[in-house]
């Protein structure tokens, strides 16, 4: 199913007590700069965090998001094969060296873009999913107003220098945040090092990651480089370590060494200084409830979550957790079907919430049913 912005599974509210450091001099060299918490979307610091930049090839973010939604939607599959048009080939600059007429799978394409930034792999998938490159670029524009991006216009999929191509470090973040949702693009995004055969010849070549933190920052695991003469250098990068991860977003670094030294330290500074403590699994059981009336009776209530909660660290971890059970719905329940909801309480206050959703199909009691609870009632 469509994964929509109304439907994200971890709500947080956040409180007074999350400070960002924007202030604080970070010496940064990058024209702009923001780090994350990817659960909760927590700016803990930023830099000119919304203005508008072109941001080269970290673009292909969003065309592999569009990649991961039409796999999860089931519209397209890792193992389909797909025609590389003269188009496709005719991209230049980072690229797979696809030729007209070649053919080639999902899998293969997801892979060259993520790993070696393949601007010939974006537009030959962006045909393949939606026709055509501008109806692709199309559902860019439209992903990102769903997503909240208000500081974006994409012209094209890849990010090679066009004119009205141009986003920000905060809706970069936004697409980042969203994209590694999908646990299935981790596996790309986390390559340091494969090959791929490409070409009428079969030529074998190497594909080496231009995310060098996957290599070489403890817990980084994507996102995605850029650069061209007008962006110069940037960086998407997330890490996680436990169950805190980070998103790290630098546009307009002097130097590729420098955008990778200032993700690294603005990422050192998460880890530093903030945790993330689970309160709840994705459909984990919360709370047990009978309804005379249904059928079955007992009713598991699981979190739609997951719920985790961004703490400084050094601040106090003391919860109260409140349960609100709906009183109006109507039989049939479905599975998934809202019943409550799970409140979170720190200091009198609620930092964070989920709904509470039914984890299977109940139906209203028979009248034998019903008929021999009452029975069974009289007689013990």
């Amino acid at each position: 199913m469509k994964r929509k912005l109304s439907l994200v599974l971890t709500m947080m509210i956040i409180i007074s007590s999350f400070t960002s450091f924007a202030n604080e001099d970070m010496n940064l060299t990058s024209k702009s700069a923001i780090l994350i918490d990817a659960n909760s979307g927590t700016v803990l610091y930023e830099k000119n965090s919304h203005e508008k930049l072109p941001p080269a090839s970290v673009t292909k973010i969003m065309s592999m998001l569009l990649t991961m939604e039409a796999l999860s939607e089931g519209r397209i599959k890792l193992d389909d094969k797909v025609t590389i048009s003269e188009k496709a080939s005719s991209m230049g600059g980072s690229q797979l060296f696809l030729e007209p007429g070649e053919i080639k799978t999902v899998d293969e394409l997801l892979k060259g873009i993520a790993v070696a930034s393949a601007n010939d792999g974006c537009v030959a998938m962006a045909e393949y999913i939606y026709g055509s490159e501008e109806a692709f670029v199309k559902k860019m524009n439209e992903k990102a107003q769903e997503l909240g991006m208000k500081d974006t216009h994409f012209a094209n999929t890849n990010g090679l220098p066009i004119q009205d191509h141009y986003t920000s470090a905060y809706d970069i973040s936004l697409m980042s945040k969203e994209l590694i949702k999908y646990k299935e693009i981790h596996k790309y995004l986390k390559i340091w090092m494969d090959e791929i055969v490409v070409g009428k010849k079969h030529k074998k070549i190497g594909l080496v990651n231009t995310n060098k933190l996957v290599r070489f920052y403890k817990g980084a695991n994507g996102i995605k480089t850029g650069f061209t003469n007008e962006a110069k250098f940037c960086l998407s990068a997330s890490a996680t370590r436990d169950d805190l991860t980070l998103i790290a977003v630098v546009l307009g670094a002097p130097s590729s060494k420098e955008r990778f030294n200032e993700a690294s330290s603005l990422l050192n500074y998460g880890f530093a200084n903030y945790e993330t403590i689970k309160i709840y699994d994705q459909n984990q059981v919360v709370k047990k409830i009978k309804l005379e009336k249904a059928d079955p009776e007992n009713i598991e209530l699981t979190c739609e979550g997951p719920l985790y909660y961004l703490n400084k660290k050094g601040d106090k971890k003391d919860f109260k957790e409140k349960i609100v059970i709906d009183e109006n719905f109507k039989f049939p329940i479905k599975k998934g079907q809202k019943i409550g909801e799970v409140q979170i309480y720190k200091d009198k206050k609620v930092v964070m919430k989920s709904n509470l959703v039914s984890n299977k199909d109940v139906k209203k009691a028979g009248y034998i049913k019903m008929l021999n609870k009452v029975l069974n009632s009289i007689l013990n």
